[in-house]
């Protein structure tokens, strides 16, 4: 039975922080992209790569901003 006046059902979030998430997750997948590689084909040969800058400085940036984005798009209010 169902009633004729049955309310809507509304998301958690606003439009704006589903938005504002998307952003940060494809912020926080971009540092994980500039983490992978700088592996050697040879196990017994060191590859120097793994010490680049954008392994050691730049990805765990972005890592560390994507997730203060989406803190940011969980706290926002979508009334604004």
């Amino acid at each position: 039975m169902k009633e004729k006046n049955a309310e809507k059902q509304e998301f958690l979030f606003g439009k704006k922080n589903y938005i504002i998430m998307i952003v940060g997750i494809l912020v926080i997948a971009l540092g994980f992209i500039f983490m992978s590689g700088g592996g050697s084909d040879n196990p017994e040969v060191f590859n120097e790569e793994i010490y680049n800058w954008q392994r050691i400085r730049l990805a765990p940036t972005l890592v560390i901003i994507g997730l203060g984005i989406e803190i940011y798009a969980i706290l926002a209010n979508p009334k604004k």
